[in-house]
C-alpha cells in the first residue's frame, strides 16, 4: 500500500511544479513560497482535525519534535531554492537537478539510517546522475561561467541538498507519529521559516500587487503540495526512505510531460535520453 501512496505523491508533486511556474511568473519567488506554505499549512491541519489525531500531540517526545523541526526547516530551505530556480530557468531542467536529491538521500540513508546499498542501487545512482546531467543540457561545467545566467543551476542543487535532508529527518521524525500529524507539525516550521525570510527581505509589501491569476495558481499549487506531502509521509512511514524517495522523484516524468504541453517547453533528444535514464535508475531501486 505504501508504494501506491508514493506514486500518488509523485503525481501531485509533478503537477505542483507546473502550477507553481505559472503562479510565480510575476511574483517574488520567496513570497510565493510563503503563500503556498500557508495554504499547505491550513490544508494539512484540516485533515488532522478531520481524522481526529490532534490528541496525539501531547504524546510526541522531544526527540521526535526535534527531527520534525529539522525536517520542516530543511523543507523551507529546499522550497526557497526550488521556486527561485523555477522562476529563473526552465521547469524540466530545474526539476532534473532537483531530483539529484534521490542520490543524496540514498547516500545519507546508507550512512545514517543504515539502509543497505546494493550493486543494483549503486548502478541506479550512476544512471540517475548521468540522466540528470543530460537533462540539464550542460555539456561541461565550464558553461556555468560563460556569461549566461545559470543561477537556476545552483538554486536547483540547493533544493536537492535540502530535500535530501528533509527525507532523512522526516523518516526519523515520523517513526512514532501519525503521518498526517507529523506532516502538519512539520509544516508549521516550514511556514515560520518561509515567512521569516519574506519579512527579512521586506517582500510582504508586494502582496496587494499579486494578480488574480497568480493567486489561483498559487492556491492550486499549495493544495497539490499538501496532497503530495500527505501521501509522501504516509509512504515514508511504512516503507524504506531509499525506495520511497526514488518513486516520489518520478514526478519528473509528470513535470516534463506537462511542461511540454502546458508551458510549451521544448523536449530535446538529449533531454529524452536523460529522462529515460532517470526512469530506468528509479526502477532499478524498486
Amino acid at each position: 500500500m505504501w508504494i501506491l501512496f508514493a506514486i500518488a505523491s509523485s503525481f501531485f508533486a509533478g503537477i505542483t511544479a507546473i502550477l507553481s511556474k505559472i503562479g510565480v511568473q510575476n511574483v517574488n519567488s520567496h513570497l510565493a513560497t510563503a503563500l503556498r506554505t500557508t495554504i499547505v499549512l491550513l490544508f494539512s491541519w484540516l485533515l488532522v482535525f478531520i481524522s481526529g489525531h490532534t490528541y496525539e500531540i501531547t504524546s510526541i517526545s522531544g526527540y521526535t519534535f526535534c527531527f520534525l523541526i529539522l525536517s520542516g526547516v530543511s523543507t523551507g530551505a529546499s522550497w526557497l531554492c526550488y521556486f527561485r530556480g523555477v522562476q529563473l530557468g526552465e521547469v524540466n531542467k530545474v526539476s532534473a537537478i532537483d531530483k539529484t536529491s534521490t542520490i543524496l538521500t540514498i547516500v545519507f540513508a546508507t550512512l545514517f539510517l543504515h539502509e543497505a546499498m546494493t550493486i543494483k542501487s549503486f548502478i541506479a545512482v550512476i544512471l540517475l546522475a548521468f540522466g540528470t546531467w543530460l537533462m540539464t543540457e550542460l555539456h561541461s561545467i565550464k558553461e556555468l561561467h560563460n556569461g549566461s545566467d545559470y543561477r537556476w543551476f545552483f538554486y536547483s542543487f540547493g533544493s536537492a541538498f535540502f530535500a535530501s535532508l528533509t527525507a532523512i529527518f522526516g523518516k526519523i521524525g515520523i517513526e512514532n507519529v501519525n503521518s498526517q500529524l507529523g506532516t502538519a507539525i512539520r509544516t508549521i516550521f516550514v511556514f515560520i521559516f518561509a515567512w521569516a525570510f519574506v519579512f527579512f527581505q521586506g517582500k510582504q509589501k508586494e502582496i496587494p500587487t499579486i494578480s488574480k491569476k497568480s493567486w489561483i495558481y498559487l492556491l492550486l499549487s499549495g493544495m497539490a503540495t499538501g496532497i503530495s506531502w500527505l501521501c509522501y509521509y504516509r509512504a515514508l512511514q511504512d516503507g524504506n526512505a531509499s525506495v520511497v524517495v526514488p518513486i516520489d522523484k518520478l514526478s519528473i516524468l509528470v513535470t516534463v510531460i506537462f511542461s511540454h504541453f502546458v508551458l510549451k517547453e521544448v523536449i530535446s533528444t538529449r533531454t529524452k535520453v536523460g529522462l529515460m535514464l532517470l526512469i530506468l535508475g528509479t526502477f532499478l531501486l524498486l
